[in-house]
């Protein structure tokens, strides 16, 4: 029997600390009965359909959107900053071999890190408000230049510099390709990335705010929070969705090869979600930019999901298992030409401006996040043995 031995009572929580308020935030929110998020006071969906990239950002950081002259100007503060500093830009080519297998999230780590030395990155502990800010800027903006470079390298390409002419979706894409995007494809590929900014204290988003807690500098938490997302239960889902389609291949092995995965107690890849108990917003936004493209890869992912509801209906009635964010993401992306190894990073492109305003948030207030474990092990103490 564990002995509370902490001047505080202890407080049981559920696993994975479910349902638990750690504090408060005006950032946003997910209503998972409802299948709803929000961004501030805006519908995050609404915003995705409505407002270009660049707008949320400064609403995230600012707390307001943008006027046509506030948004030219926070345009052209946050593309100035895009190009990386040469000590970063010089070992990129290093990183990306030390990381061809992994991928470019896991190069971003390295790469994160050493753009907060070379620009001298201090603790938020130790910076005024202003400073912060500039700090997540500089890194926000770097992302998809770091992620597109380590990309291409590991491809056996040289980067391509970013452009401060185009939109931020945009430039990702035209650093990514070497080639203009069309407009269809960068407008929705900002769909998604708006979409994808925050949702809520998701595993990698507190991450972040636990290390912001601690005062550390901006880059030390997005750091934590890059590692967080490479987890294939929370970010790395978007590729494994595809080869869900792949691997069911045709349309008359839906239901055999669903129905063992069922019944095998399988998890389906973009599938379920740890909040949303009805359809994630996100889908079904994503479901529509599909089906305007059409094509037999979209009819297939839209009959794959019937026949999952259906089948699960059937089999768990009363299991409410919807598709989450990365099973149209996949098709999605697909459909605009980035590659698969790119899917994961392209969502840390975009919530690196959420784990951003929330690391603002979390740095305005100096207590630190320090909850405790009740130990079960054997009851101490007992004598050390002799060493033999």
């Amino acid at each position: 029997m564990s002995v509370n031995r902490t001047a505080t009572p202890l407080i049981e929580a559920p696993r994975g600390l479910a349902g638990v308020v750690v504090t408060e935030t005006e950032i946003g929110d997910v209503r998972g009965q409802q299948g709803f998020y929000h961004y501030r006071q805006y519908s995050a969906v609404e915003l995705a359909r409505t407002r270009g990239f660049e707008d949320v950002w400064h609403l995230l950081v600012h707390g307001t959107l943008p006027d046509a002259r506030r948004r030219a100007a926070f345009a052209a503060e946050t593309a100035a900053l895009r190009r990386l500093p040469a000590e970063a830009r010089a070992a990129l080519p290093a990183i990306a071999a030390a990381s061809r297998v992994s991928g470019p999230l896991s190069g971003l780590r390295t790469a994160l890190s050493l753009l907060g030395a070379s620009q001298g990155m201090r603790p938020v502990y130790d910076i005024d408000a202003g400073r912060r800010r500039a700090d997540t800027l500089a890194a926000c903006a770097a992302v998809p230049t770091l992620l597109t470079a380590l990309y291409r390298l590991g491809q056996g390409l040289d980067p391509v510099e970013p452009r401060e002419d185009l939109a931020h979706a945009a430039n990702y894409l035209y650093m990514l390709t070497g080639e203009e995007p069309e407009p269809r494809h960068a407008r929705v590929v900002e769909q998604y990335l708006i979409s994808t900014i925050d949702h809520g204290f998701n595993p990698s988003t507190f991450t972040a705010r636990v290390i912001a807690s601690t005062g550390a500098d901006v880059v030390a938490c997005l750091t934590g929070a890059v590692g967080a997302l490479s987890g294939p239960l929370h970010g790395g889902a978007p590729s494994r969705a595809l080869d869900t389609l792949d691997a069911i291949g045709t349309p008359d092995r839906i239901d055999s090869w669903i129905r063992a995965r069922v019944l095998g107690g399988d998890r389906i890849m973009g599938f379920g979600h740890a909040v949303y108990r009805t359809e994630d917003p996100r889908s079904r936004m994503l479901r529509e930019i599909a089906e305007s493209f059409g094509g037999p890869r979209v009819a297939f992912a839209v009959e794959v999901e019937r026949k999952v509801e259906a089948i699960l209906a059937e089999l768990k009635p009363g299991r409410e298992l919807h598709t989450n964010v990365e099973f149209y993401a996949g098709v999605v992306m697909e459909l605009c030409g980035l590659p698969r190894e790119m899917f994961t990073p392209t969502f840390a492109a975009a919530r690196v401006v959420g784990w951003s305003a929330n690391i603002l948030e979390q740095a305005a207030d100096s207590k630190i996040i320090r909850p405790v474990a009740r130990y079960v092990g054997p009851e101490p103490p007992v004598a050390v043995p002799a060493q033999p």
